[in-house]
């Protein structure tokens, strides 16, 4: 269910359905003009299988909006031109057609780099094919499906004059904005399963910004 951000009388309000009066001074809303317009918050997850050429996290076990408690296991994959995951395990590489309809994505190739949109979905399936991937080299700390999807996206970068990028880099750079993006916004599906307003004084809020356009293959 969508969540809702209303601003009024210094806070933040975050609600399922605007109430007509503020929990916080007791003003009409409905009276206060656009400036408390409620505004609808974008969900962070996306359907993984709709994201093409995308590095895509999601809970090993079940989804980020069904009871993910932020200590749970993640996995990752890469997706193809059509949206099939490609992801690594103990059983090898495989390749999804379902299962990744809730995630975090992060698009890993512009509309303008034409020939790699082109050979995108060749150079995945040979990389998975190669020996490092075979299910006995799986060692779930140092050789995982992390292991997998930055190696590849290292080939790519590689391929086209581009640095690698360590582990600590990659995250660094890429997913720790969407994985603040996205813990702010399950405290908030979490404090709204038990009341019906959550007010957040806006001096707390984080000023954040997160550049969507930058591409990793750049």
């Amino acid at each position: 269910m969508a969540v809702l951000r209303v601003r009024h009388c210094r806070a933040l309000l975050y609600c399922r359905r605007a109430p007509p009066r503020c929990p916080a001074c007791g003003g009409d809303l409905r009276a206060a003009g656009l400036s408390a317009a409620p505004v609808r918050l974008d969900c962070p997850f996306r359907h993984g299988h709709g994201q093409p050429r995308a590095f895509l996290i999601r809970p090993t076990r079940g989804t980020f909006l069904d009871a993910y408690d932020g200590h749970c296991d993640l996995h990752v994959g890469i997706t193809s031109s059509q949206g099939v995951v490609y992801n690594y395990d103990q059983e090898g590489v495989h390749r999804d057609g379902s299962g990744w309809e809730q995630c975090i994505s992060i698009p890993l190739v512009q509309p303008d780099m034409w020939e790699l949109l082109q050979q995108w979905d060749s150079l995945l399936e040979e990389f998975s094919l190669e020996e490092a991937w075979l299910p006995h080299r799986y060692e779930e700390q140092q050789h995982n499906c992390y292991t997998f999807a930055l190696a590849f996206i290292n080939r790519v970068r590689q391929g086209g004059g581009g640095a690698a990028l360590s582990k600590a880099e990659f995250t660094e750079r890429f997913l720790l904005a969407r994985s603040r993006e996205a813990a702010r916004y399950l405290r908030l599906q979490q404090q709204l399963a038990t009341r019906d307003v959550y007010i957040v004084p806006l001096a707390e809020q984080e000023q954040e910004s997160v550049d969507r356009n930058q591409s990793l293959l750049e």
